[in-house]
């Protein structure tokens, strides 16, 4: 029985990045296609994905491309055509939301249930194993518990968990927000982040509780201290959200994971890499330099008080220092203070950030930074200082970008090397006197090339030795890396230079073909027959049921009542808008949970709605208890409904409508 492997599965927002991903130790990455992902300005053309693919798949490394909107009935067979594009070019899996898709005739390719898909029951796991998924993203919020609940569940399918980048607030699929606010959907791949807006939070007496607080921000996914539990809890792909982030980002982050994941499997003999290949570096992974909003590992280990970013949403960078004065053209910084005593060095371009008496968020780009000597610099910045607001005396300072650090990273900052072992032996080439040169790599794949070449008596037998390692050893244009160098002569023989490098292209060649006709395509999951049963017989709107093909497919396995989506205005008037895991109360220690046993505080506390307001928008938040869970609950803007009624007017498109099934 194979060892189960451990995979990293790296953002890319186009193929270049992706293929830094990859360098950078991917075990996979996931990346848009032309249409129909859930980053819709994240979308990518079909010959680059085909550069990306034959990329990776020299390491053994795999491509996933989402496809993980809802779809329009008029989508569908655009979708059905982009899906045989992809399979073609190469692809290994499509990561899917809309059930409609397993109704159509798609590809023999691997289908990963999005996160979009809201698993957090075994039940749902299991039924989404049953109908032919080989992996899924669990979502967000599970703890240890849970997730190993669902492995129990599912032992043929690849459980995958998000554990870096930024968290959504609600259930992923489970928010509506930015659709009843803007019009712009979440399920249809264009958020607006109505959740790191500002909000003033009051109670139903209207007494004001909290006061343009980003109370629905939480701060960015961290899980590094958590890989070692989640491989227990039954974890087997190791997700880094960003299909937005720039190339430093992912490169940085992507080799961060992959030297905690080295180490771990280093430790775990029974366990197994997903691709091949080792990384070296030219710098020390830091994502604290990476956009955050400061780190948190959520519900891993159970409901945490600090999971908020309800200061900002914005990046406020790693610590550099204080104001020492503020002139009329610069101002004097003092890096002294700063944990761990290393020397800062502020650079040109660099750029700073400090709160403001309010307790918002300021930053300014540096146009110089001079060394006064010690640990002051004077800096002139390329905003005039009296526009810069509440920047005084003594006031801390961060930096959320470093110039030095970027430009590290704009060169080329990783190898990623197969080892290959390397023999070189005497043989018959035609019946004239040659040599072959064989290559095994690491993971067991063989190939050879010969050449025929008198065999020479050197005249310097230990240097001629030397130089035939030395030379054979020369891989530095190609993927692999020189392990072990064997000679299987009867003496060292003279052989050029010219002849030994053209051995030496021709065995390897081999060796990547060979490595390319033994990578197998990843197996489509046949599903269970007959049909299982979906663990319920009706679905709301949450169901993002959006085409005749998804309703077809949940009838098929036994639902009787289905909803239509919400991007089909059918669900009109309050609703709930989001669900999440994340409660207001217990953030701002107004929970009876957290009141009980609290001398004079038990019972005066209860669960009673909330209300948060920004600008003319108001929303409700209840509280349900029991699951620990709240609910945004508003209505969709009169302005966005008439927009989108008028849209569907000038260009009529169909969508399934709410009706029971036959």
């Amino acid at each position: 029985m194979p060892r189960p492997h451990l995979e990293l599965l790296a953002p890319a927002r186009d193929a270049d990045i992706g293929i830094e991903a990859v360098n950078h130790g991917a075990d996979a990455v996931y990346i848009g296609g032309p249409g129909f992902g859930a980053r819709d300005k994240a979308g990518n053309g079909l010959a680059d994905i085909d550069r990306l693919v034959r990329h990776a798949h020299r390491y053994g490394a795999r491509i996933f491309v989402t496809l993980n909107t809802i779809l329009r009935d008029d989508e569908l067979e655009p979708a059905r055509r982009m899906a045989w594009d992809c399979f073609e070019a190469g692809v290994d899996a499509l990561i899917v939301q809309d059930m409609g898709l397993l109704e159509l005739d798609l590809p023999p390719i691997q289908l990963h249930a999005s996160t979009q898909t809201d698993i957090r029951t075994p039940e749902k796991a299991r039924f989404l194993q049953d109908v032919g998924f080989s992996q899924m993203v669990l979502a967000r919020e599970l703890d240890l518990g849970q997730i190993r609940a669902i492995a129990t569940k599912t032992p043929d399918a690849v459980l995958e968990f998000f554990v870096h980048g930024a968290l959504c607030v609600a259930y992923s699929g489970q928010c509506f927000i930015s659709h009843a606010h803007t019009g712009r959907s979440a399920n249809r791949g264009s958020c607006s982040q109505e959740c790191r807006l500002p909000y003033t939070v009051s109670d139903a007496a209207g007494r004001i509780i909290a006061h343009d607080k980003h109370v629905l921000s939480l701060k960015d996914n961290d899980q590094s201290a958590n890989l070692a539990a989640l491989v227990d809890a039954g974890i087997r792909s190791f997700k880094i959200e960003g299909r937005y982030k720039d190339m430093a980002t992912v490169k940085n982050v992507t080799a961060h994971y992959r030297l905690l994941l080295d180490r771990l499997l280093d430790e775990r003999p029974a366990l197994a890499r997903a691709s091949s290949g080792r990384c070296t570096y030219t710098f020390t992974p830091e994502p604290e330099q990476a956009y955050n909003r400061g780190g948190t590992d959520y519900f891993v280990n159970g409901r945490r008080p600090d999971i908020g970013a309800f200061d900002s949403p914005k990046h406020v960078g790693l610590p550099v220092g204080h104001v020492l004065t503020v002139g009329a053209e610069a101002f004097e910084v003092d890096t002294a203070f700063v944990e761990g005593g290393a020397a800062i060095t502020l650079h040109n371009g660099d750029a700073l950030t400090w709160w403001d008496r309010q307790g918002e968020l300021q930053g300014v780009p540096v146009n110089t930074a001079e060394h006064l000597g010690g640990t002051r610099w004077r800096v002139v910045p390329n905003t005039p200082v009296a526009e810069l607001k509440d920047l005084r005396r003594d006031a801390a300072l961060h930096r959320n970008r470093d110039m030095a650090w970027e430009r590290l990273l704009a060169k080329p900052s990783a190898e990623r090397r197969i080892a290959v072992d390397l023999t070189l032996a005497q043989t018959l080439v035609d019946g004239q006197p040659g040599f072959e040169l064989a290559c095994k790599d690491e993971d067991g794949h063989r190939a050879s090339a010969r050449i025929a070449h008198p065999h020479e008596p050197a005249r310097d037998a230990a240097r001629a030795e030397a130089q035939l390692k030395e030379q054979l050893a020369k891989l530095g244009a190609t993927v692999f890396s020189a392990r072990r160098v064997r000679l299987a002569l009867q003496q060292p023989w003279f052989i050029p230079a010219a002849v030994l490098n053209a051995l030496r292209r021709d065995a390897v060649a081999a060796l990547e073909a060979e490595r390319a006709r033994a990578l197998p395509r990843l197996p489509r999951a046949q599903p269970v027959e007959p049909p299982v049963p979906y663990p319920e017989d009706t679905l709301s709107y949450l169901a993002n049921v959006y085409n005749h093909q998804a309703a077809a497919f949940y009838a098929r396995h036994g639902v009787k009542l289905i909803e239509s989506a919400y991007e089909s205005h059918e669900t009109l008037g309050e609703v709930s808008l989001m669900i999440t895991r994340h409660c207001v109360r217990w953030s701002l220690s107004l929970c009876p949970k957290q009141a009980k046993g609290v001398t004079g505080v038990q019972g005066s506390v209860r669960a009673e709605p909330l209300q948060l307001r920004h600008g003319d928008d108001v929303l409700t938040l209840r509280f349900d208890c029991k699951p620990c869970e709240m609910h945004v609950v508003g209505a969709m803007r009169k302005p966005v409904l008439k927009a989108m009624k008028a849209a569907l007017k000038a260009e009529p498109v169909t969508f399934y409508r709410t009706r029971p099934v036959a």
